[in-house]
């Protein structure tokens, strides 16, 4: 098993929000003044549970400064008999240590063969964005873009079904080195509401740096008329990066739901994910 639990230590899986304005992303930096969701909610377990080291965070999804979520998913290894003494009243003493900005849910322990990240078969987005001509309620302007072009958004539906499926995303992902960009996006579509506000729902089984920015910039650019439906698709089949498709800014970006499998699959999923992937009938070299 790739993922055993230590002897003597109780896998905890946490359920979390937070609002990304004034973090810089999910992970911890080691620039010690820079604040980060991991930091501050490791730092709020070692005070509570009086314990003199550190118990590291794992994560389905690591978020990039300023973006939110809603339905965020960790999971920490705790000894036993700490787990023991204090899981009654933990999320209370969490919710009295924690900034405002973050909260943490439920904690409970995991099923077996559980891995907040490796365990994940899927992740869902949203991004909100109106092109109300008088800009963003005051209220949302933290959760929501400003478009200065009226959208179209059939055409932006248009777009968004040419890219879903499985696929080499290299043109909407920032590079990283050894890392695939080989991804399975199952759901792409947008939806206007009664308050004018457009939600892109993006679900994939997992996502690449920078990557649902990028298809949304590429979108918005299809739905004010500066691009056809089509172009998403080009861009994605040419597998470069191209200067006309934009990474939107972080804040309309909130992580919503991370997906799991039935608990006895959950070891099987683990081992899984760890493989690197390849698009069928690509060449391993």
């Amino acid at each position: 098993m790739a993922d055993e639990v230590e002897p003597g230590f109780v896998r905890v899986r946490l359920d979390l929000s937070y609002d990304g304005k004034e973090f810089s992303g999910w992970a911890k930096q080691l620039r010690q003044e820079t604040r980060t969701v991991q930091g501050e909610i490791e730092d709020a377990l070692r005070t509570v549970t009086r314990s003199g080291v550190t118990f590291p965070l794992t994560v389905a999804g690591r978020t990039d400064a300023g973006v939110h979520a809603r339905g965020q998913v960790a999971h920490v290894d705790l000894p036993a008999e700490l787990w023991a003494e204090h899981r009654e009243k933990l999320l209370r003493r969490l919710a009295g240590r924690l900034p405002h900005d973050v909260r943490v849910w439920k904690a409970e322990e995991a099923p077996s063969g559980f891995n907040a990240r490796f365990s994940a078969i899927w992740r869902r987005y949203a991004y909100r964005v109106t092109d109300n001509p008088g800009g963003v309620d005051p209220l949302l302007r933290g959760h929501v873009l400003w478009h200065d072009w009226e959208l179209d958004v059939d055409a932006m539906n248009e777009a968004a079904a040419g890219l879903v499926g499985e696929h080499d995303f290299a043109a909407y992902c920032k590079k990283r080195e050894g890392a695939t960009t080989i991804r399975t996006l199952q759901e792409l579509s947008l939806v206007r509401g009664d308050d004018g506000i457009i939600t892109a729902t993006v679900r994939a089984d997992a996502f690449c740096h920078n990557m649902v920015r990028s298809l949304i910039g590429a979108l918005l650019f299809v739905g004010d008329g500066h691009r056809g439906p089509g172009w998403p698709a080009k861009v994605l089949a040419a597998g470069v990066r191209d200067s006309a498709v934009h990474v939107v800014r972080p804040h309309g970006l909130t992580l919503e739901e991370v997906g799991y499998p039935a608990d006895e699959l959950l070891a099987a999923r683990n081992l899984e994910a760890r493989n690197k992937r390849t698009l069928p009938g690509a060449g391993c070299c």
